[in-house]
């Protein structure tokens, strides 16, 4: 029996509708990227070049290209002229990353249309960010089409950044799994930091917090490369931590992140540590891997697959850091942490900046356990949670 999907709209398809009596026949830069498309999986540049209402003036693309290009993270690309459209693209990946001000010259406002994932690793809010603070700093405005948080906007988890370890992947103190849409994200940018930002967000219709990606009946288009299904970004939020270490992800896999391990690991020794963290809501399959690039290419892994058995009752932070410290526990002899650079930060380590702390870091390497772990991070959160709901758009 097929699951049932909600009918929703989402900014894209609303811009004409209500887009900003004040802000019409404007000049917009439109910062995009593949999963930018409506029902039908007609993009917004389409969208945009044929509406009567702006003048679409430049194209501005974050991590992994306007197209998706950058197969790998950390892989910087250059801009170009589109060939299509004759539209000058912006790279705000590469040295640049915040738009410098010849890129605002001939544009009044920066339309927003990402497809984020709820993490805060994440970097397309990040970008989002740097694109509110330069608007904001040469008198520009800022146009949000909102989307849906793939994995709803009911849970959170995870630590809230120490501003002092602010990066790339996390520039302002939210925590991990922020439960927060695009449009949301940015109320919470523009109230806390950018003031005087001219700011507007065109929310979706029918979305609620509950909802999780395939409530909807929206077309699943890859955000980025190695974001190819829900059950990726379900599992992102403590499987990028892996990132921060010598154990694969499963970037050269078919299931990235999903998929994870290294050449040193037995995979039935390792699941029989993880079965004694009794993690809810997730079983492990034991399986050997060769990743295709990145972290030991065409080298034969030993590792594990996760499977979601209750994504309501799956903490994917709590998992990752499961995983970290039981690998660390089984092999002190070959685990190891990956050192800078990492996402532009050249002095921290990776781990602290994905984690937004080195208290995780320290912890496991002093053999607290989960629980006392998991107490100061939802502590944290719990913290968070006051300022979040004042930012919030949409109903449960």
């Amino acid at each position: 029996m097929m699951k049932s999907r909600i009918m929703i709209k989402i900014g894209l398809e609303l811009f004409e509708e209500y887009w900003p009596k004040k802000l019409r026949g404007v000049r917009v830069g439109l910062l995009t990227h593949p999963a930018s498309v409506n029902h039908r999986l007609e993009h917004a540049i389409d969208l945009f070049i044929k509406s009567r209402k702006i003048k679409l003036k430049a194209l501005f693309g974050p991590q992994h290209g306007i197209r998706g290009e950058t197969q790998d993270n950390m892989i910087e690309w250059k801009g170009f002229k589109d060939q299509k459209t004759g539209i000058t693209v912006y790279s705000l990946y590469s040295h640049t990353r915040k738009p410098e001000p010849s890129m605002l010259d001939d544009i009044d406002v920066i339309v927003v249309d990402l497809q984020d994932i709820g993490s805060r690793y994440y970097t397309f809010i990040w970008t989002m960010d740097l694109c509110m603070e330069a608007c904001a700093d040469m008198g520009k405005a800022i146009v949000i089409l909102d989307r849906p948080n793939p994995v709803g906007g009911s849970i959170t988890e995870g630590p809230v950044l120490d501003v002092g370890y602010a990066s790339f992947v996390a520039r302002r103190a939210i925590p991990v799994r922020h439960g927060m849409t695009t449009g949301e994200i940015g109320n919470y940018l523009k109230n806390e930091f950018y003031p005087d930002l001219e700011f507007h967000i065109i929310p979706m219709k029918g979305w609620r917090r509950k909802m999780w990606f395939d409530d909807t009946d929206l077309p699943w288009v890859m955000p980025s490369p190695n974001m190819p299904t829900l059950d990726t970004a379900t599992v992102y939020p403590g499987m990028c931590l892996l990132e921060g270490t010598n154990l694969s992800e499963g970037r050269g896999t078919t299931r990235p992140f999903e998929i994870f391990g290294a050449p040193f690991i037995d995979p039935e020794y390792l699941i029989k540590a993880l079965k004694t963290f009794r993690l809810s809501g997730v079983i492990f399959r034991p399986l050997f891997f060769q990743p295709t690039f990145q972290k030991y290419t065409g080298e034969v892994c030993g590792g594990a697959q996760i499977y979601i058995t209750d994504r309501d009752k799956f903490k994917p932070f709590k998992t990752g850091v499961a995983i970290l410290k039981a690998v660390h526990n089984l092999y002190p002899e070959y685990f190891r942490w990956k050192v800078p650079p990492y996402e532009y930060e050249t002095v921290k380590m990776p781990i602290d900046v994905l984690a937004g702390n080195d208290r995780l870091r320290k912890d496991i390497e002093k053999g607290e356990s989960i629980k006392y772990m998991e107490e100061w991070w939802e502590e944290e959160r719990k913290r968070f949670e006051k300022t979040r709901k004042r930012y919030l758009i949409y109903g449960s």
